[in-house]
């Protein structure tokens, strides 16, 4: 279970996503607010890519449910390390 979930956090096209929506919601953080947005784009990436990769059943056996509930969990904790870096950044920056 801790393989399948690094490597879930490690997954360069799930990092990407989650950069790539960060930015957006940061982009549209005084229309739309941050705590949403976010929300709702880990559990959509979380759903998406086991959906669009065709696998029903990884090396180890679980089932799609595990996949997207473990991809919930390593896309809050890329997002936790973007959301990190961004704070510092605004920090420095004033």
């Amino acid at each position: 279970m801790i393989e399948f979930l690094v490597s879930q956090v490690i997954d360069p096209f799930r990092i990407g996503l989650i950069f790539f929506l960060l930015l957006t919601a940061i982009r549209t953080r005084r229309e739309m607010g941050m705590r949403a947005p976010l929300a709702m784009g880990v559990v959509f990436i979380a759903i998406l890519l086991p959906l669009t990769t065709g696998a029903t059943v990884d090396a180890e056996g679980s089932t799609r449910l595990f996949s997207i509930l473990s991809g919930i969990i390593a896309n809050a904790i890329i997002l936790a390390v973007f959301l990190g870096g961004w704070f510092v950044w605004e920090r420095r920056r004033k």
